[in-house]
């Protein structure tokens, strides 16, 4: 299970991911956290870009330099994932993003998608799947189900904080996706929240 999971371990995530968990940070300092983390996240997670060699000249010569091979494209699922966005697109500004919307049933916890709206020709582009709590693993599989659809081919999912039943229910359909988060936490509660967590990300990213 563990094979394709890193757990980001830099003491600035970590530092991060406590105040995120703190009840007592507020809205507007969650969201800078969160944006915060999330660009940090985001050094790690495209450490395995492929890259190609290019020439370019320099002021003072012609040298060789690198670029990366494919397209980038963002998908945040709604709403947590957008905290995540901002961060992650202030590293990679020439990415282009889609969005997935997804709404899990309280009584059943199966996600169901409210809307969708992604880029073209994914099949040519690194995919970043933003999906802040990684909890029973629906939203996350319902979104790379249709990524798959569409024709992605080079998917990663970025987690905040994961749970080990839904990284085992990711890695069952999808065994050979990177996954990247700052924590594996201990279980799921009896509706779905993960513990210890940090509440649901995103009423405490908008205040509601």
């Amino acid at each position: 299970m563990i094979k394709k999971v890193t757990v980001i371990t830099h003491p600035l995530v970590q530092h991060n991911l406590t105040r995120l968990r703190d009840e007592r940070t507020q809205p507007q300092e969650f969201r800078r956290l969160l944006g915060e983390i999330a660009a940090l996240m985001t050094y790690e997670a495209t450490r395995s870009f492929a890259v190609k060699k290019i020439a370019v000249r320099t002021p003072m010569e012609k040298t060789t330099g690198s670029q990366l091979e494919r397209e980038v494209v963002l998908v945040p699922v709604l709403r947590a994932g957008l905290g995540m966005h901002d961060g992650i697109l202030e590293l990679i500004p020439h990415a282009r993003v889609g969005f997935l919307g997804l709404k899990r049933e309280e009584s059943t916890l199966r996600a169901h998608f409210y809307h969708k709206s992604l880029p073209k020709k994914l099949e040519r582009c690194e995919v970043i799947l933003i999906d802040p709590m990684l909890a029973t693993g629906g939203s996350a599989v319902a979104a790379l189900d249709f990524l798959s659809e569409q024709g992605a081919k080079n998917i990663r999912l970025v987690s905040l904080v994961a749970a080990p039943e839904g990284i085992r229910r990711v890695c069952k359909s999808y065994p050979r996706l990177p996954i990247f988060t700052a924590a594996i936490d201990r279980q799921l509660n009896s509706v779905g929240y993960i513990l210890p967590g940090l509440g649901d990300a995103g009423d405490r990213l908008f205040g509601t």
